[in-house]
């Protein structure tokens, strides 16, 4: 398409989209709520980006050649928003952001990497493996690899890694050759109402792979009656298709491991990223890269160099006077994982957290979960509810998680005021999750810090 222009082009998996099209000669241009780094760059690389919902902003050439242009939406935009109604009226060719990427998917061999969580450091740490091993792939990544400093991976391989999203039913648009479902826990039940309804969507999912799907042991998914793939399994550390055993923790929380596969075992791995559950990540994504060809010995070099993904388990600074990670963490069982790994890593040490909750709908589902979830801190600073697409819901608040968690420090600040909080506190590890705009503090709080303590 000669032109393309993308409503939501800041999103992590629009922008990727708006990289695949420029690369590919397109002229791109779009729209954003709002400015970040990520937009910034794009600029960079010569796309055209406003933020104002305005259509006199809409560069010209996209109104001469309705015919030559493809509009892509992402589904977390409102459905009033002037310039999705205006595209929609004018009678141009509108497709969503899952769409687009089936459409790209089918012309390659597909590796697609599922599940509520896990999925993106998941599918990270593959297309890093098969990078690294020489073979190769083109990847839509779900965050930004910190190996390779972007989310999109370009070559003349004939693979295709993506990060399979369930939000909006996005991963049916997929008909993998391989895939993997990392969870299937309940999320998003904006659009899925209870979790039976997106247990199903992800058998949706696994009745479309044509190869082998690998599925975490103990996912809660019925494959092996929908599935018409080869299915293998992989945990943690209990035996099945694909293992870890020898389980070691090694100073700074990394962790050396036996990687078992059927066939054979390779022994002393280690992940370039600590905590436990990215040895979890790391045997699902050598399943997936042992499945397409990659000897065990280039897997066990490819783990090694993983740097990890920006905002995913991101240890910003690892000092013995201070330490502070930024995760990507929303969902109750994210941060359970999180802070397990946190405590592995740092066991005699005070955990201070912030949170910034995402969505009215998933604090209303989620709010004891996320009580609980986040009374395993040892402090605990609670900003408002990150609103993203959604509207007010009457009597649905920070307060309604606050009011539950048990450990005694626990406060509830604006996000104006987050600092100043940091500032009347002696910090030992700090976290801080969510999946809003807690991004925009990573830098400030992580120079403050070093400032703070000389580190």
């Amino acid at each position: 398409m000669k032109n393309v222009y993308l409503i939501g082009i800041g999103g992590i998996g629009m922008s990727a989209l708006a990289r695949y099209y420029k690369h590919h000669g397109s002229i791109v241009a779009g729209y954003d709520r709002t400015s970040s780094s990520l937009t910034k760059e794009l600029e960079q690389e010569g796309m055209d980006i406003h933020y104002e919902d305005d259509i006199t902003h809409i560069p010209q050439v996209f109104k001469k050649e309705k015919d030559k242009t493809l509009v892509i939406y992402t589904p977390a935009i409102p459905a009033d928003l002037m310039e999705y109604i205006y595209f929609k009226e004018m009678g141009y060719t509108i497709v969503k952001r899952s769409l687009a990427l089936g459409v790209i998917a089918k012309e390659k061999r597909t590796i697609a990497v599922a599940g509520t969580h896990g999925k993106t450091t998941t599918s990270t740490l593959l297309a890093h493996i098969l990078e690294n091993s020489g073979r190769g792939c083109n990847a839509f990544l779900g965050g930004i690899s910190k190996n390779y400093h972007t989310n999109l991976l370009l070559s003349e391989s004939d693979l295709l890694v993506a990060e399979a999203d369930e939000f909006d039913r996005s991963f049916l648009q997929l008909w993998p050759q391989t895939a993997v479902i990392t969870s299937a826990d309940a999320d998003h039940l904006d659009i899925y109402n209870n979790y039976e309804t997106i247990k199903r969507a992800f058998e949706d999912f696994a009745s479309q792979v044509n190869g082998t799907l690998i599925v975490k042991k103990g996912a809660g998914i019925d494959a092996e009656n929908v599935s018409k793939a080869k299915i293998l399994y992989y945990s943690y550390d209990q035996k099945c298709d694909f293992y870890a055993s020898e389980i070691k923790v090694q100073p700074g929380g990394y962790f050396r491991f036996t990687l078992n596969y059927p066939g054979g075992s390779i022994n002393n791995c280690t992940v370039g990223i600590p905590g436990w559950v990215n040895v979890e990540n790391a045997v699902a994504a050598s399943a997936a890269a042992i499945i397409e060809g990659i000897s065990p010995e280039k897997v066990k070099d490819a783990l090694a160099l993983f740097q990890g993904v920006e905002r995913r388990f991101d240890i910003q600074i690892n000092t013995s006077k201070c330490s502070y990670i930024d995760d990507y963490a929303h969902h109750p069982k994210e941060i359970t994982a999180a802070v397990s790994s946190i405590r592995n890593m740092f066991p005699d040490r005070k955990l201070t957290g912030v949170f910034q909750p995402h969505l009215y709908t998933r604090t209303r589902d989620f709010a004891d979960e996320f009580a609980e979830s986040l009374s395993k801190l040892d402090e605990l600073i609670l900003l408002d509810i990150y609103p993203a697409r959604e509207l007010p819901i009457e009597g649905v608040s920070s307060q309604i998680i606050i009011d539950n968690v048990t450990i005694k420090n626990k406060i509830l600040v604006s996000k104006d005021k987050l600092m100043a909080e940091l500032g009347k506190r002696d910090i030992d590890v700090l976290i801080t999750f969510g999946a809003g705009d807690i991004d925009r503090f990573v830098s400030p709080v992580k120079e403050y810090l070093k400032k703070r303590y000389n580190v």
